[in-house]
């Protein structure tokens, strides 16, 4: 029987994705909440919004559910031509 939480969001990377892993299995990015709810509900457990507070079901690290650092890539894809005309 498991002791800690099925599903462990990691520290964000340098390109701000965080690695999000369901009972020990990798199962993709996260680049934002809405993709951690995606791959929660992938998986086959709740993706409700009160889902991403419990401490139960995910286990946050370097940072909680609103914790993003993706600044600097933020603002060079800002450059990178994607804006408006």
């Amino acid at each position: 029987m498991s002791t800690g939480p099925p599903v462990v969001v990691l520290p964000p990377a340098a390109d701000g994705g965080r690695q999000v892993t369901v009972r020990g299995e990798r199962v993709g990015t996260a680049y934002d909440l809405f993709d951690v709810l995606d791959l929660v509900h992938r998986a086959g457990l709740p993706a409700v919004d009160q889902a991403v507070d419990d401490p139960e079901l995910i286990e946050w690290r370097g940072g909680g559910p609103y914790d993003w650092n993706g600044g600097a890539a933020e603002a060079g894809a800002d450059r990178g031509g994607t804006g408006g005309p």
